[in-house]
């Protein structure tokens, strides 16, 4: 696509304010693409202006419960994104209707526009899963490729980076407890993946060099255990802190009645989820639905953590470690 073509296309991102949000903003301006933000809060969207030139990126309010606004919020544009997604349900904000109807109605909206879509959803949606947060994945996911076939479906593992939502959360408990929870033992398996990486597959599809109508699963190069991140994650942050093994059934009586908390530090149907390893398939590695298959090599934790959790460190960037 020529620069001029790129100038001319308009992208509209739903959910575009958030973690993943933000990178993948900032992939595409520096592609020059044109870009609409739909949030539920425009004003809360304004840190999104300084990622590209002047008129380049603006947000309109748009909610993936109502139809109306996510038809509005399509209009015009040549791409559709959606990144919407949550991690515990609050109000009206609930698994179904956000990941299921809300996907169901974004990919709707683009059909009526004729436009292409990307889907970003998760590493173990699966329509039999115990956790409803997994299955409403697989039912979004399913929603969009039944109405847009072509559709492109990104599975992303655990993602890390500045202001993610899990090693930013224990390195912050590490700052105040003697001990993290491992539940379960911490023998869950994980294969994190850098956000910026998972943006810059996002991008790709834009560009369309990556192929629709499949389901590609982003995980990062390494495969980590929960007790493997936390001991990577304490090493980081120079701090010692004891690893306490947790049963699922103790974890999921804590999630039960954190869950009740404004914003839970944890939740059952996450304890439920804690129990599945949320690595890539192997069939997703025959096939080449992965990041190395796309031609993403992917950084490592080792590599960007201290990048950014540096801050818990116990006297922040002055800290000076002694090598081992």
């Amino acid at each position: 696509m020529t620069l001029q073509a790129r100038n001319d296309t308009l992208i509209t991102i739903f959910g575009g304010s958030g973690f993943l949000g933000r990178h993948l903003v900032r992939a595409l301006a520096k592609r020059h693409y044109r870009i609409r933000v739909a949030v539920r809060r425009p004003d809360l969207a304004g840190h999104l202006q300084p990622l590209g030139r002047v008129g380049q990126i603006h947000a309109v309010q748009a909610n993936v419960r109502h139809a109306g606004s996510v038809e509005a919020a399509v209009r015009g544009a040549d791409i559709v994104i959606n990144l919407v997604g949550i991690l515990y349900e609050r109000g009206r904000q609930r698994f179904d209707t956000v990941q299921a109807f809300g996907a169901e109605q974004v990919a709707l909206a683009a059909v009526n526009r004729g436009a292409p879509m990307i889907q970003v959803s998760a590493i173990g949606a699966d329509e039999h899963s115990p956790s409803h947060y997994a299955r409403a994945k697989a039912e979004g996911e399913k929603a969009v490729l039944a109405a847009k076939p072509d559709a492109v479906v990104l599975r992303p593992s655990i993602m890390f980076g500045p202001d993610d939502d899990f090693f930013n959360k224990f390195a912050c408990l590490a700052r105040m407890l003697p001990a993290l929870p491992l539940i379960g033992g911490g023998e869950t398996k994980f294969q994190p993946v850098f956000v910026g990486d998972v943006a810059e597959a996002i991008a790709r599809s834009v560009d369309a060099s990556i192929a629709g109508g499949r389901i590609y699963e982003l995980g990062g190069p390494e495969v980590r255990s929960f007790r493997q991140c936390m001991e990577e994650m304490l090493d980081v942050i120079d701090r010692k802190r004891m690893l306490v093994s947790i049963p699922f059934w103790a974890a999921s009586i804590q999630g039960s009645i954190l869950g009740m908390l404004p914003k839970p530090l944890l939740t059952a149907d996450q304890v439920i989820q804690l129990g599945i390893d949320n690595v890539v398939s192997e069939e997703a590695k025959k096939k080449g639905r992965t990041l190395e298959g796309i031609g993403i090599a992917g950084e490592t934790v080792g590599r960007i953590l201290p990048s950014y959790l540096w801050r818990y460190r116990v006297a922040g960037q002055f800290t000076r470690k002694v090598a081992a």
